[in-house]
C-alpha cells in the first residue's frame, strides 16, 4: 500500500487545576473552544466537537496519524494556557489538572458522544465532574486509584 490511512476517533477530557471554575463566562468558554479547535487542525487532528463548563472540556476529533496523544494533549494545553492567561487578570493563575482521560471511540458512536459534548451545562446540573469522571473510567474498563486522579 503506497499510502498511510488512519481515522482514529477520540473523546478527550480534562479539568482545571483543582476543578477551579475558571470557564465560567460562556463567551470565553467558546472563544476557548474554538482556540482549542484551532490547535487540533495544527496538528492535523480533525475537530468534531468542543465543549464543556466552567470547570472542565471534552473534546472529540479524529487524531493524527502522526503525532502522539500525550503530545496532542500537551499542546493542547500549553497553547490554551498561554491564551487564557492574557484574557483578563482573572485567568493569571488558570492552570489545566496534569492528568487526562482519553477515550476511543467508533463511528458509530459519534453522533451519542457529540450529544453527549453538547449538553454538558445541563448534564453538570445533576453530576460532578468527579463522578462524570468516575463512570466514563468505569464504562472504558480503566482501573484506577482515587488517590492519583484528581489534583
Amino acid at each position: 500500500m503506497a499510502q498511510s490511512l488512519a481515522k482514529i476517533l477520540l473523546h478527550l477530557v480534562f479539568s482545571t487545576k483543582d476543578r477551579r471554575p475558571f470557564l465560567k463566562d460562556p463567551s470565553l468558554r467558546e472563544e476557548l473552544h474554538r482556540y482549542l479547535g484551532g490547535i487540533l487542525t495544527n496538528l492535523e487532528c480533525q475537530p468534531l466537537i468542543i465543549g464543556g463548563v466552567e470547570d472542565h472540556v471534552h473534546l472529540l476529533f479524529a487524531h493524527s496519524r502522526t503525532a502522539t496523544v500525550a503530545e496532542v494533549v500537551k499542546e493542547l494545553k500549553r497553547g490554551s494556557t498561554v491564551s487564557l492567561k492574557t484574557k483578563a487578570p482573572a485567568l493569571s493563575e488558570f492552570a489545566w489538572q496534569s492528568g487526562y482521560g482519553v477515550f476511543s471511540i467508533g463511528q458509530s458512536q459519534v453522533d451519542d458522544v457529540r450529544a453527549y459534548i453538547a449538553a454538558q451545562e445541563e448534564h453538570h446540573r445533576k453530576i460532578s465532574f468527579q463522578e462524570e469522571f468516575r463512570r466514563l473510567l468505569q464504562r472504558y474498563e480503566i482501573a484506577f486509584d482515587e488517590r492519583y486522579v484528581w489534583d
